[in-house]
């Protein structure tokens, strides 16, 4: 190792124990002559200047609404964390999704602990405000979040966890990974080959109808965000094809009077929370489904597809001459393509052996097996299909808090 290199690393890098390195790079100037002993200085400079990582109970990464409430609850846990968000501000994630969209829960059911959703419980908040809120939340209870920190590192270092972030790094007994499974958009390797003219993006860059060219577009992906954006895009003018199998739909309107009043309670508060869970034989069986095929509509119904004149067909399988192709061989004429087909998980950053052969994290109720001091949180059915909702997570938030504080206390208590 150079002497070019380790003076560039220490000084470079300003994160994290870099003790070792120092000591191999003061052993390679060590020997004699002025130059020598003035390259030393430099070197015992640079590293003294790197700030060491800051040594906390817990490093929370992700400040969304799983992020928030894992921070409500190790707060009263009193234990000292912080919650790293790589957004520029506490909401961007909700701020960044089209411009229409508004909650599939009324705003009863959008309300973390200790803080009610700021309006008329039936309504259906924006996206807006649910950024809005969630950084309201942040500020009423003090919560260290530091944004712009975008996690780039995860390792064990002994018995504890270095956290990597930028210029930054942290030193943590336990770590809680509170981020949904969506962090890569998944678009199919054919789609390159899609016609330079015809306009194509991710759901998660798409915005408004203006993005569009005239013209028929298909929707690739028929769950909740390509049924919405689909119809969004109907009542614009375009022609619709919606490509994908039926995922299910609620049975009611979640707006009317019944779904306000009875089956929407029935379904959140009872269904998704109580019963579709871990802990329940139909909710394991539940989980396979709605891992693997998304959860059924909830506010669009196939009535209202049809009723906006949008053509349902299978799925889209490849791509031949510039035109996209469907599962049945039939090209499509389209001007416009917009792939609602998910996301696919993102851990490369996780540098341990916490995920089984498919890249999925191996828990128990976000209790990484194996991997003492590691947690997740806001996954897809982590416990219940509530999980992923607004006010599902602070129930999955609380239990990870606890096991924490436990765990802490117990060693405390060792050591004494």
């Amino acid at each position: 190792m150079t002497i070019e290199h380790l003076l560039a690393n220490a000084s470079r890098r300003a994160s994290g124990n870099y003790v070792e390195e120092g000591a191999a790079f003061l052993d390679v100037v060590g020997s004699g002559g002025a130059a020598a002993a003035s390259r030393q200085a430099a070197a015992r400079q640079a590293i003294a200047a790197a700030p060491q990582p800051r040594r906390l109970d817990v490093v929370v990464i992700g400040g969304g609404q799983a992020g928030l409430s894992v921070g409500y609850h190790l707060k009263r846990q009193k234990l000292s964390f912080v919650i790293l968000e790589a957004n520029e501000r506490i909401g961007d994630a909700w701020r960044r999704r089209w411009d229409s969209l508004r909650l599939f829960t009324p705003a009863r059911y959008d309300s973390l602990d200790g803080m009610p959703f700021p309006a008329p419980g039936q309504s259906f908040p924006t996206k807006d405000e649910m950024a809005d809120y969630l950084e309201a939340y942040a500020m009423r209870f003090a919560l260290p979040v530091r944004t712009g920190a975008r996690v780039e590192r995860v390792e064990r270092k002994g018995d504890r966890y270095l956290v990597r972030a930028g210029d930054i790094s942290f030193d943590a007994a336990h770590v809680v990974v509170a981020m949904a499974n969506y962090q890569a958009p998944r678009i199919p390797g054919f789609a390159g080959d899609l016609a330079p003219e015809i306009v194509q993006l991710h759901s998660s860059a798409y915005r408004s109808p203006a993005q569009l060219k005239p013209g028929a577009v298909l929707i690739a992906g028929a769950g909740n965000s390509g049924a919405e954006i689909g119809l969004e895009l109907a009542r614009s003018g375009h022609r619709i094809v919606l490509s994908g199998p039926d995922t299910g739909h609620i049975p009611f309107s979640i707006s009317g009077f019944l779904g306000r009043n009875l089956l929407g309670p029935l379904v959140l508060r009872v269904l998704f929370h109580r019963v579709f869970t871990l802990g329940t034989p139909v909710g394991r069986k539940m989980r396979a489904g709605a891992i693997a095929h998304g959860v059924p509509l909830i506010r669009v119904k196939p009535r209202d597809l049809a009723a906006a004149g949008i053509e349902r067909v299978g799925r889209v399988a490849a791509v031949s001459d510039g035109r996209p192709v469907l599962d049945d061989g039939r090209g499509l004429d389209v001007a416009n393509v917009i792939w609602c087909t998910g996301f696919h998980p993102d851990y490369s950053w996780i540098d341990l052996p916490a995920f089984d052969g498919t890249g999925i994290p191996a828990h128990e109720r976000g209790v990484v097996i194996g991997e003492p001091g590691l947690y997740f949180v806001g996954l897809q059915f982590l416990y219940a299909m509530s999980s992923t909702m607004i006010h599902g997570v602070g129930r999955d938030a609380r239990y990870v808090a606890d096991r924490i504080g436990a765990r802490l206390r117990s060693e405390a208590r060792r050591a004494a």
